[in-house]
């Protein structure tokens, strides 16, 4: 049997010596990934398309159905010590893989381009507001892009497990929540001066129905769902079930998710018509210092997002390491965040959903029950899978056209998951792919 090259890190399960997180580290990490201005701006396109109630029913279930994808495939790369790369590869074959990883890279300089122009025009507003900087223009646009370009540079030089278990456990995570905690405070406060009824009972304007604002909601986990096997696989195999990469997953993004998208519904309800988030996060008592904390805090979603991309690099070029790749992927997104526009979030959003939806529905549909005998290496194309995959791409669009009173991603989900369970390869008495993988 063909194996796995040691020097492809991406592809060879890890090691127990490199398994060194918890489930606190799990949690701190998702809470730390799952907060963000990006989340609060989409939970701000909630309303007034739905009522506060619709709205709010998304957001829980939303956020639960999608932690729980995050978790479950958090279980397998801790599982297995595959990364999401090495998922892919086990579940579609060696060949057809690189086509997912090469789409997984690309969303992630989107994704990082995204939070490099999110803290620059958040750092502008700071700047405008606390010291009178004119730093909208050509030139305070370039370096106010280059001084958060450099401090992502800075922190892609280093360890991914020392920075999420000295900085983020430690220490981001505790002034993350206290900065949502006064901004929750400060907007819950002006909500019950308005009164808390009227808002509660706020109709929607029907340009969204239920289950497109809950596909919305799921779009910001499920974007997720290829980086978290690249932090899960790094999590101590011994502590299983609740305790451990399932669990901390789990409860640290549905947290993080259902509490930034409810603030971004507070918020948008008491802000002046056209007034901006980060304006109205300004607006708030204390909310320059807040917003600083969060800033900071949006800065590991960009690391999450470079390191996770650097990961699926090397596994398509092995010969340039991880944090070599991590690098030059950085300085490409920084580049595309002084030149491209990056204003269209839904549409974004919407359409990594329809991949990555179906993507891991058959990832999850192959491996997540057990069944599966494929390994990394041990085909290059596995037809049925890839079929299945491309069918729920269509699937996905096709509810979202002809059928978007039931949503896309659920019934996406559950038709690909279903057919890759069926058509899964079994061989008698033969191991499944994550027990050849246990290293």
């Amino acid at each position: 049997m063909a194996t796995t090259p040691a020097s492809n890190e991406a592809l060879t399960p890890l090691g127990e010596a490199s398994r060194v997180f918890r489930w606190h580290d799990h949690t701190a990490l998702w809470f730390s990934l799952g907060v963000g201005l990006l989340v609060m701006q989409v939970g701000a396109y909630l309303v007034p398309a739905v009522g506060t109630r619709d709205a709010a029913l998304a957001i829980v279930l939303g956020s639960c159905i999608g932690a729980g994808l995050l978790a479950w495939t958090a279980r397998l790369g801790c599982e297995s010590g595959l990364a999401s790369a090495g998922l892919m590869h086990a579940t579609y074959g060696s060949a057809f893989a690189r086509l997912p990883v090469v789409l997984n890279i690309v969303q992630l300089i989107g994704w990082t381009t995204f939070e490099i122009v999110i803290m620059r025009e958040s750092t502008q507003a700071i700047g405008k507001q606390a010291f009178g900087w004119p730093l909208e223009g050509t030139l305070g646009t370039v370096l106010t892009t280059l001084l958060w370009g450099a401090v992502l540079l800075a922190l892609l030089a280093g360890s991914m497990v020392k920075l999420v278990r000295r900085f983020v456990s430690r220490f981001g995570l505790p002034l993350v929540v206290l900065s949502l905690l006064w901004l929750t405070w400060q907007f819950a406060s002006q909500l019950d001066a308005r009164g808390l009824e009227a808002f509660w009972s706020r109709p929607g304007n029907g340009s969204m129905g239920m289950f497109s604002a809950l596909d919305l909601v799921i779009a910001m986990p499920v974007s997720w769902l290829p980086l978290v096997a690249d932090y899960a696989r790094h999590g101590r195999r011994s502590a299983g079930g609740l305790g451990g990469a399932f669990g901390g997953t789990w409860v640290g993004y549905a947290l993080a998710n259902i509490w930034c998208y409810a603030l971004g519904v507070m918020v948008v309800s008491v802000a002046e018509p056209g007034t901006n988030l980060v304006a109205a996060l300004l607006l708030a008592q204390g909310g320059l210092i807040a917003l600083g904390l969060i800033l900071v805090d949006e800065l590991d979603n960009a690391y999450g997002d470079v390191y996770s991309g650097s990961v699926s690099a090397h596994s398509l070029q092995p010969r340039w390491s991880v944090r070599r790749w991590g690098l030059w992927l950085a300085v490409a997104c920084i580049g595309f965040a002084l030149v491209l526009p990056m204003h269209s979030l839904e549409p974004f959003l919407l359409l990594l959903s329809s991949v990555f939806v179906p993507l891991y529905g058959v990832i999850l549909g192959r491996l997540g029950t057990g069944g599966a005998v494929a390994t990394v290496s041990a085909r290059r194309v596995d037809l049925v899978a890839a079929l299945i995959w491309i069918a729920g791409i269509a699937v996905y669009h096709a509810c979202a056209k002809w059928a978007p009173q039931f949503g896309s991603a659920l019934p996406t989900l559950a038709l690909t998951f279903v057919l890759a369970w069926i058509t899964r390869p079994t061989a008698a008495g033969g191991p499944s792919a994550l027990a050849q993988n246990r290293g």
